[in-house]
C-alpha cells in the first residue's frame, strides 16, 4: 500500500516548483533582466548627478539672486520686488529663470502678495494658486490672500471659499481666527446671518486665546439681532 504524503510534503513540493520556475525564468530572461538593472542604475545615477551638479548649484544661485527682491519686499517696495531694479532680478524673473527651484516656488508667493498690495488682483490669484508649500501656516496665509483678492474683485462667494479653506488648513489661534472672522463678515454681507453666527461662535469656543476672540461677543450679539429681525 502506497504511503500517504503528509500535508507538509505537498507544501514543500509547491515551494520547490515555484523555485524551479523562478530559476528557469531568470535563466531564460537573464539578458533582459540585466538590461533592466542597468537602466535603473543609470536612472538613479543620472538623477543623483543632476541633483548634485545642476539642481543644488542652481538653487544656491536662485537664493542669491532673490535676496535683493526680498529686501525690497520687506520695505514695501512691491513694484521693485516684482520687476527688479535693472541690476537685480525681481520675483517675476526668478520664477521665469529658476522655475525648477524651491526659490521660484517661494517667489510665486511673494509675487502674489506684491500683486495683491499693488491692486492687481487677478495676477495675485494666478501666482498664489501656483504656490505650493509644506508649511501649513504659510499655505494658510496664501489661501487667505487669494480670498482677499477675490473679495477685492467683488467675487464674494469665491473669497469666502478661500477664507474657510485657510481657516481649516492649519487650525491655530492666529490664522484660523483671522480667516473665520473674515468669513463671518462676508456671510453677513451675503445676508447669511446664521452662518455668520456659526463662525463667530467657533472663534469664541475654539480659539479663545486669539486676538479676534476679544471682541467677538459684539459680533455674535449683532448677528443674533439680525437673525431675529
Amino acid at each position: 500500500m502506497a504511503k500517504k504524503k503528509k500535508p507538509t510534503d505537498h507544501g514543500l513540493e509547491n515551494v520547490e516548483n515555484v523555485l524551479s520556475k523562478t530559476e528557469k525564468y531568470i535563466e531564460e530572461n537573464q539578458k533582459s533582466l540585466t538590461i533592466i538593472v542597468i537602466v535603473i542604475a543609470a536612472i538613479i545615477a543620472g538623477y543623483l548627478g543632476y541633483k548634485k551638479l545642476f539642481l543644488e548649484p542652481t538653487e544656491v544661485e536662485a537664493q542669491s539672486e532673490m535676496y535683493v527682491a526680498e529686501k525690497y519686499f520687506e520695505t514695501d517696495s512691491f513694484r521693485l520686488a516684482l520687476e527688479g531694479d535693472g541690476s537685480y532680478l525681481g520675483f517675476i524673473d526668478i520664477i521665469d529663470e529658476y522655475g525648477i527651484t524651491k526659490c521660484a516656488n517661494l517667489a510665486k508667493y511673494y509675487a502674489g502678495i506684491c500683486y495683491l498690495k499693488l491692486g492687481e488682483y487677478e495676477e495675485a490669484i494666478e501666482n498664489l494658486k501656483k504656490f505650493d508649500s509644506d508649511d501649513m501656516l504659510v499655505a494658510s496665509v496664501a489661501m487667505g490672500a487669494i480670498g482677499d483678492a477675490y473679495i477685492e474683485l467683488g467675487q464674494l462667494e469665491e473669497g469666502l471659499e478661500f477664507y474657510l479653506k485657510a481657516a481649516e488648513r492649519k487650525k491655530n489661534d492666529f490664522t484660523s481666527a483671522v480667516y473665520l472672522k473674515k468669513a463671518g463678515l462676508i456671510y453677513e454681507e451675503l445676508g447669511d446671518y446664521k452662518k455668520a453666527f456659526e463662525v463667530y461662535e467657533r472663534i469664541k469656543s475654539q480659539f479663545p486665546k486669539s486676538e479676534e476672540s476679544r471682541d467677538i461677543e459684539k459680533y455674535i450679539t449683532s448677528v443674533k439681532i439680525k437673525i431675529k429681525s
